[in-house]
């Protein structure tokens, strides 16, 4: 693969490396917010020195086990939807897809229901992870036979969409023949996405898939620049776009799949923040990739700690809150488009 010069990297333009400046130090602030904020205050400042000191303090113990746990994981799925999405649409050329095209986030989200439906998850507390990240893998073989090895962008999309039918369908089964409503209703309770009750092992165990899929993504970026150009163009500067496609089906696989395997179904970050940040670094993909998955990791701290901040009793699962929003923000953005045309 040859060289191609990549405006995007983080020692480009002054301007794209104040843009990614400001978005980490805007991450780095939601994540020392995620932490303070929470229904019992506590001492900061003792819980952390209790914390370094070894001393299992009730602040100590509220700060490691619950509090850092769900700020870590808001950052890391969101920087893995934000990213994914990126990508996805950098991929496709089309500023409405997002890692659900490829059926990656249905069948993660079904393995992650079999664990609930065989009852692994009572019994086995990491069934729930492992079954999401076993059921992305499973969307991925699935759409390399599907499509083959070298599949057009096209015939990436149609198997994508064959796949997410398939996982709502079995998904949609395993509900209506639960034999435990309580159980069903849990499993709805979990795909509506939530960073509530996680620990340091759902951390452990997602990182290292997450940031082999992020390694895969951002790898390609300069493929993706030089696929705005055609895909004849990107082939003829040495870029081999089926390793490039397999790269960024594998990537957004791991990264999603294991995100939606700890935190559940969290919709429209991989939409948002591309659309939100692509108009400050110029429209290149490669370029997107790296300020979207910092403006994913934003959203989905900001709206975490919104729902804490709202006080409902129960509450509110972050699924529900980002699909609220994104929910208009695609209408408005079709709708442009359609005047746009």
């Amino acid at each position: 693969m040859t060289a191609w010069p990549v405006e995007g990297s983080v020692s480009g333009p002054p301007r794209y490396g104040a843009l990614v400046a400001a978005l980490s130090g805007i991450v780095v602030a939601a994540l020392g917010v995620s932490i303070v904020v929470g229904y019992a205050p506590i001492d900061l400042g003792e819980a952390i020195a209790d914390a370094l000191a070894g001393r299992p303090s009730l602040d100590a113990l509220v700060l490691i086990e619950l509090r850092l746990p769900r700020a870590l994981i808001g950052a890391l799925v969101g920087f893995s939807l934000g990213l994914a999405g990126a990508a996805m649409q950098g991929l496709l050329r089309n500023p409405l897809a997002d890692a659900g095209v490829i059926g990656v986030s249905g069948a993660a989200a079904f393995g992650a229901v079999m664990a609930f439906y065989s009852g692994l998850s009572a019994s086995f507390g990491l069934a729930l992870p492992i079954g999401g990240v076993l059921g992305a893998g499973a969307a991925v073989a699935a759409l390399y036979a599907l499509a083959g090895r070298g599949p057009a962008t096209m015939t990436l999309i149609l198997a994508g969409v064959a796949i997410n039918s398939l996982a709502g369908a079995l998904t949609a089964l395993a509900l209506n023949l639960s034999p435990n409503p309580y159980a069903a209703m849990e499993v709805m309770f979990w795909l509506m996405g939530s960073l509530a009750d996680r620990s340091m092992t759902h951390v452990q165990l997602a990182a290292p898939l997450l940031a082999a899929g992020w390694l895969m993504i951002l790898a390609s970026g300069p493929a993706l620049d030089a696929l705005t150009l055609g895909e004849d163009t990107a082939t003829s500067l040495g870029f081999d776009m089926s390793r490039v496609r397999g790269l960024l089906i594998v990537g957004t696989a791991l990264a999603v799949g294991a995100s939606v395997a700890v935190a559940g179904a969290i919709g429209f970050v991989g939409l948002v923040a591309p659309h939100l940040l692509r108009p400050l670094v110029g429209g290149r993909p490669g370029r997107l990739l790296l300020v979207s998955g910092l403006g994913g990791a934003a959203l989905v701290l900001a709206a975490d700690i919104g729902v804490r901040l709202v006080g409902v009793r129960p509450e509110l699962k972050l699924g529900v809150v980002t699909a609220l929003i994104g929910a208009p923000f695609f209408l408005s953005l079709l709708w442009r488009l359609r005047r746009e045309a």
